[in-house]
């Protein structure tokens, strides 16, 4: 009787066998059950510390992600170096006359890229936000004189579109000031560096950052008497070599077509990197895990690309691109992830190509059927200043995860008070499951959501996007008029 019972059980069992998970439902549990993205994080954050590209740190930082990917399964770990022209900062002092004509200290930080020496004592001329607008209705008082603006838009501005701090140094040099000030948006008297260079090569004017409290009180002052600014400073810089780190899973079906899913794992001296960009960089890692942990075989091969120098100017990625372009094989590169920054994802981003909403709002509603706590929200803009441009500007198509957790940890980007305290590690976890889960729907489209452009229809994208003016100032816009 027992064995016609166990004939029967096995009949029943192959007859209904259980329902097979979706591979969304698989990748959900494998990061809830086993990421590690925190854990690896906050290792990186209290063994290596800061990440700046061509830096002691920097160099760990590259061969601790090596062996990362190798532990996660990756045998075909590699590096793709590069040189850099690095930059290291030395002393720095601001003085400002009181109204006594006393020179009196200020607190302040180089911005990257600032002259290896600098000397330079002049009155400061307030230029507002730094746009193209303030620069030319004071072009004639800011000519030999040190330029001070807000590193955001002023609240008065009303819809005016800002500029990268280092487009409003561009903007600085080539209305002949001799120096730049640019005062923070974050209250408390916190510094942020950052690059003020346009091309990551050494800038001819030295710029500074100074706090929210002080850039007031002295725009204040300047309404009303004129104040005299001295900027001392000197710097380091080399070429040396920096290299970004790749490990791939080859495609099944479609095995010459490249995803590539990049974070850049450098960062400022000042901070640890621990916002911009180790929540981004160290998900792409785990996102790499999960991968490898369910055996995903994608239909697309997949690069999962650590980016370096792209605080210095988006270097390693420029890089990658222009070794591509000269082998013949950036065709082969169809789509873009980039993970900047953003941790938390309440939706998905499209990247400006209209053609591909559809895709992503569906992808989206998959992902929302398996976490009801996912909002599906959509935005389709394209950015610049992150790993995705120099691919942008070549007309491959982006997309990436939009961050929804709390902004206030970015009141520390690029400052001293960045840190692992700062990353709530559900908000990160989150960001390498819908991450993972939206790369997975991209990798195995039987139809990429877009295509890369032509030439004219890139120029034609960026137009509409209202990027023409800032690729002009740093001057990648290749198109002429």
């Amino acid at each position: 009787m027992k064995r016609i019972i166990t004939i029967l059980i096995a009949c029943v069992a192959a007859c209904n066998p259980a329902p097979e998970v979706d591979m969304l439902t698989r990748i959900d549990q494998e990061v809830r059950s086993n990421s590690k993205v925190y854990e690896t994080l906050a290792k990186s954050m209290s063994t290596i510390g800061h990440r700046l590209t061509g830096s002691p740190n920097g160099k760990m930082a590259e061969e601790e992600t090596f062996n990362l990917f190798k532990s996660y399964g990756y045998d075909n770990v590699k590096y793709h170096p590069f040189e850099v022209e690095t930059w290291t900062r030395g002393e720095v002092s601001l003085q400002v006359s009181d109204t006594d004509g006393q020179m009196t200290d200020m607190s302040v930080i180089s911005l990257a890229h600032s002259p290896v020496e600098a000397n330079v004592e002049a009155e400061i001329v307030d230029v507002g936000n730094g746009l193209e607008a303030d620069f030319e209705a004071a072009k004639e008082q800011v000519k030999g004189k040190i330029a001070m603006c807000y590193i955001s838009v002023l609240p008065e501005s009303g819809d005016a579109k800002n500029l990268h701090r280092s487009e409003k140094t561009k903007l600085a040099t080539d209305y002949g000031a001799i120096g730049l000030i640019i005062f923070n948006q974050v209250p408390g008297g916190v510094l942020l560096t950052g690059t003020a260079s346009v091309t990551g090569k050494l800038i001819p004017i030295p710029a500074v950052c100074i706090s929210y409290e002080d850039g007031f009180a002295l725009k204040e002052r300047l309404k009303s008497e004129t104040v005299t600014a001295k900027i001392e400073m000197t710097n380091v810089s080399d070429n040396i070599r920096a290299r970004n780190v790749i490990a791939t899973i080859e495609g099944t079906d479609y095995p010459e077509e490249r995803i590539i899913v990049g974070g850049h794992l450098d960062s400022w001296d000042l901070a640890t990197g621990a916002i911009d960009n180790g929540i981004g960089s160290f998900s792409v890692i785990d996102i790499a895990r999960t991968f490898k942990a369910l055996d995903i075989k994608p239909k697309r091969t997949i690069e999962f690309i650590m980016w370096m120098g792209e605080e210095q100017g988006l270097l390693g990625s420029r890089d990658y691109v222009r070794t591509n372009k000269e082998a013949g094989t950036l065709d082969n590169i169809k789509y873009v992830m980039n993970l900047d920054a953003g941790t938390n994802p309440r939706g998905l981003s499209g990247g400006g190509r209209a053609e591909a909403e559809e895709f992503f709002r569906a992808v989206g509603e998959k992902i929302q059927a398996i976490d009801t706590t996912f909002a599906n929200d959509f935005v389709n803009r394209a950015g610049l200043h992150s790993d995705q441009q120099p691919f942008m500007l070549e007309g491959i198509p982006y997309f990436s995860a939009m961050g929804g957790g709390d902004r206030s940890i970015y009141d520390c980007y690029h400052a001293d008070c960045d840190d692992i305290d700062l990353v709530n590690k559900e908000h990160l976890e989150n960001n390498v499951r819908i991450s993972s889960m939206a790369l997975y729907e991209v990798a195995i489209a039987d139809q990429l959501p877009a295509a890369k452009l032509d030439d004219q229809a890139t120029k034609t994208f960026l137009e509409r996007h209202g990027l023409k003016l800032k690729l002009k100032i740093a001057g990648d816009w290749r198109w002429g008029d």
